[in-house]
């Protein structure tokens, strides 16, 4: 009878590691899934990243000289210069 206890607890030890192994947490499923999760923030944090250095640039050009504020005026709201004559052109 003891002899065969003892190899029906490993037995019954194994089935529950296993079990944990396949099903519980941090199991294959489990980390795969974590696995594809973390890729996806790291390229969200690329695609901020380029953002973020997109807007520094920005920032400081704006800072250093007014070329970059007269740049912006004139495309996006139109400025015209005393004695400019605006032109535009379509396609």
């Amino acid at each position: 009878m003891v002899d065969r206890v003892a190899p029906a607890l490993l037995f019954a030890l194994l089935l529950v590691l296993h079990g944990q192994l396949w099903f519980g947490r941090g199991s294959v499923q489990d980390v795969a899934q974590i696995t594809a999760e973390l890729n996806a923030k790291k390229l969200a944090n690329q695609a901020a990243r380029v953002d973020n250095q997109r807007l520094a640039a920005e920032v400081r050009d704006l800072r250093e000289g007014l070329e970059m504020v007269e740049e912006k005026a004139r495309l996006e709201l139109g400025m015209v210069k005393a004695n400019e004559i605006f032109v535009q052109m379509s396609k």
